[in-house]
């Protein structure tokens, strides 16, 4: 069994995360300049099996796509056409920032690490991931 990769992608940015092999725990990866991200996981699938990219979709409140979707849809796009083998798929990434800094504030991390922009785009990665880990139990 393959690994899951989830990337939360910002302009600047992008957050990425991991499963284990047996796809059962969520683990932060790496944040990356976001025009590195393609060379990044195509670096990385040469090292671990990965069975499926899971990229954060932005949408807002009233469930219309975000400012950022326009930049998210391209980067897919590039990222289908530069791995092909590995099938893509959107999950909604609605509230992942602000759970990430309510994370890192009842873990206790001091102020300085809490305004690490790296770090919370990370840690986003991982709430995606174990979002969509969760939806796939209930799935089956």
């Amino acid at each position: 069994m393959g690994r899951i990769v989830a990337i939360d992608y910002g302009r600047k940015r992008t957050g990425i995360a991991v499963t284990d092999t047996l796809q059962i725990i969520a683990n932060g990866l790496t944040t990356v300049p976001s025009g590195e991200v393609v060379r990044y996981l195509s670096d990385y699938i040469a090292r671990e099996p990965v069975e499926l990219f899971v990229v954060g979709l932005p949408k807002q409140m009233n469930n219309e796509p975000s400012e950022n979707m326009s930049h998210v849809k391209a980067f897919v796009t590039h990222l289908r056409r530069a791995l092909p083998q590995i099938p893509v798929t959107y999950y909604d990434e609605r509230f992942t920032s602000v759970m990430a800094h309510r994370t890192m504030l009842d873990g206790g991390l001091p102020k300085k690490k809490r305004q690490d922009k790296a770090l919370v785009d990370e840690i986003s990665a991982v709430i995606i991931l174990q979002a969509y880990l969760e939806s796939k139990k209930y799935q089956l």
